[in-house]
């Protein structure tokens, strides 16, 4: 026990130490593709038409006419200091918008996940455990076609047929404007706030507006999750311990759904982390669709504005919700599966 507690402690120091220079490199990547970028954030700002004066004046208010290393040790000494800047087209804090916007992204993100696993999974058993059969080419067929549509493709399709065409839900925002405007928040999660607050009609509606781009979101994601599962099912179903199990006359319904389907969802824990960076990158595009008040979307926003200072300062804070996950998931991992702490 003391062996095991040893290697996971030393594991996980390694990580540790290994992420702070991970998040330097992504810091310095963003920080230089930002500057490289073609236009100019602050005459964009401008509306384009701001005598030359004007703009020399804001660039030195911003910092952004000294030399281009002075501006990356600024850069780093307020990242540190939890600083991600300032926006350069309306002067807010990215702290304030990410504290304002980020509630509507975590939310979006976890109802996505739920069904990203929840479809991903089921169709991934179900395809490896009737390999070769029409439930495993409907599985592959699924999986291939739906991880390949473009997110807000399939969006804008949810929307015609769901909201315009049926009617049964709706296509935009996060709640109806009079829950909006009479919901007390605490967490900033609508459905959660709503059982807080005990008001099921707002949860209710809540979750009608969380459906069409949660659902969006976690399809396209559930392809990864289809694949990878049907392979582990197919390769765990010829090892060692399934025969044994067979030879000792334990029922086949045993021995698939206790034994090779447990083992078999064991690198989903793996997958889980790296399927964060697919699902905050497809949040960008669901937000957009959906008109969700996300991080996501108000990124386009400042892309399209070429404000360059909160692009990189909400790119910073998808980058570090990747590298924070990776690094719970490898600690999980390192405590289920003994073979990667040693």
């Amino acid at each position: 026990m003391a062996s095991k507690g040893t290697s996971l402690r030393k594991y996980a120091l390694v990580r540790m130490a290994l992420v702070l220079p991970m998040i330097w490199i992504l810091l310095t990547m963003v920080f230089l593709l930002m500057r490289v970028a073609p236009g100019d954030p602050i005459s964009a700002s401008l509306g384009g038409h701001a005598p030359q004066s004007q703009i020399d004046e804001i660039k030195t208010e911003l910092g952004y006419d000294e030399p281009i290393w002075k501006q990356y040790f600024q850069y780093l000494g307020q990242i540190v200091r939890g600083n991600l800047g300032t926006t350069i087209t309306d002067r807010r804090p990215v702290t304030d918008i990410v504290r304002e916007n980020g509630a509507a992204t975590l939310e979006l993100t976890f109802y996505a996940m739920i069904v990203a696993l929840i479809v991903g999974v089921t169709f991934g058993l179900l395809a490896g455990r009737y390999r070769d059969t029409w439930i495993d080419g409907s599985g592959r067929l699924f999986g291939i076609v739906i991880y390949a549509m473009p997110v807000f493709f399939l969006g804008l399709m949810a929307q015609l047929f769901f909201g315009s065409y049926l009617g049964w839900l709706p296509t935009s925002d996060r709640a109806s404007p009079i829950v909006e405007a009479t919901m007390e928040t605490h967490t900033g999660l609508f459905t959660v706030d709503s059982l807080i607050n005990g008001d099921w009609s707002a949860f209710v509606d809540s979750v009608k507006h969380l459906i069409l781009p949660a659902v969006t979101l976690g399809l396209v994601t559930a392809g990864v999750f289809i694949r990878l599962i049907r392979v582990n099912v197919i390769r765990t179903m010829k090892d060692d311990y399934i025969e044994a199990a067979r030879a000792r006359g334990i029922d086949e319904r045993s021995v698939v759904y206790q034994h090779a389907f447990r083992n078999a969802l064991v690198p989903v824990i793996t997958v889980v982390g790296l399927t964060v960076a697919l699902l905050l990158s497809g949040a960008v595009l669901t937000e957009t669709t959906f008109n969700c008040p996300g991080i996501g979307k108000t990124l386009v926003v400042y892309l399209q504005n070429r404000d360059y200072a909160a692009v990189q300062g909400l790119i910073v804070v998808f980058a570090l919700v990747v590298v924070v996950a990776s690094l719970v998931i490898d600690f999980v991992n390192a405590y289920i599966d003994p073979r990667i702490r040693y």
